[in-house]
């Protein structure tokens, strides 16, 4: 199918982009690596009026350090992040999880923000926002607004934006002392969308959990923290941990049932995930 319609402007700045967006009467958008939203053009599941194109605006983009951790850039691709030695030495999740996103080709022209903004519940980057604590920087004609992840991804494809918003950035804590960092998911073929995934952050204190973060996609409308079960496993080993995950996981997380699997086995996918990477933490925290 070929996309409907629409008028395209190229914004080269900040101040470019916000008066683009409010100077029109019809549904506006933004665009920047395009590796969703062209497609869902194409498939006239999307008709804006007009495309604002924010892909050159180099004031959202990059990678730095901050105090607290990391500043990315809204318009950082996938590519890059995977590739940045700072961000995997500041926050290592953001480089194991970057190899899960589609293939190289999307990885080189995706970017975080425009992941994040469509907030699809099975990709990596939004469970790994929600499971490390991040702060989601949206800035308007108005003024700047912080929103936590677990705040800004409220259901499937609906974010905290509101209209005239852009995210610009993300701000992520650093990888804590002693903090290990593991990703993993399960999908039918490498580079599709996950059927069950998790992000974890955990610190042990000997052969017992002393701190733990999760961010499950693919298992709820938007990503999920599981943050009792999460809490509950404080003090545990990691084979007590593996056990009460069976039971306590059903309470919190919320599988659906599509062609692609069952909302049990989804389920079933999660315990998995979460015995394996608590595993994995554990034996690279004894190499650490």
């Amino acid at each position: 199918m070929k996309a409907p319609l629409f008028d395209y402007r190229l914004a080269r700045t900040p101040e470019e982009a916000f008066e683009l967006l409010s100077g029109t009467e019809g549904d506006a958008r933004v665009i920047a690596g395009g590796q969703s939203l062209v497609a869902s053009l194409n498939l006239r599941l999307s008709a804006p009026d007009l495309l604002v194109d924010i892909g050159r605006i180099a004031a959202w983009k990059g990678i730095t350090r901050t105090e607290r951790g990391l500043l990315i850039g809204a318009l950082t691709t996938h590519a890059e992040i995977e590739h940045s030695s700072l961000a995997a030495e500041r926050v290592h999740l953001l480089a194991a999880a970057a190899p899960f996103i589609a293939h190289p080709g999307i990885r080189n022209a995706g970017t975080i923000g425009g992941s994040s903004c469509l907030a699809d519940p099975a990709a990596e980057w939004p469970a790994c926002l929600v499971a490390l604590g991040a702060e989601m920087i949206l800035e308007s004609p108005a003024g700047e607004r912080v929103v936590p992840a677990r705040a800004f991804f409220r259901d499937v494809y609906e974010t905290a934006l509101e209209p005239g918003e852009i995210l610009t950035a993300i701000e992520i804590p650093a990888q804590e002392p002693g903090e290990v960092h593991v990703f993993d998911e399960f999908a039918r073929r490498p580079g599709d969308f996950a059927m069950a995934g998790l992000a974890l952050a955990a610190r042990f204190d000997g052969p017992r959990i002393a701190s733990l973060k999760l961010g499950f996609l693919g298992l709820g409308p938007t990503p999920l923290g599981a943050e009792t079960f999460a809490a509950s496993c404080i003090g545990m080993t990691v084979d007590e941990a593996g056990a009460a995950a069976a039971g306590a996981l059903a309470e919190e997380l919320e599988p659906a049932e599509d062609h692609h699997a069952s909302a049990d086995y989804r389920l079933r996918l999660a315990e998995v995930l979460t015995r394996r990477l608590l595993s994995r933490a554990a034996e690279r925290a004894e190499t650490a």
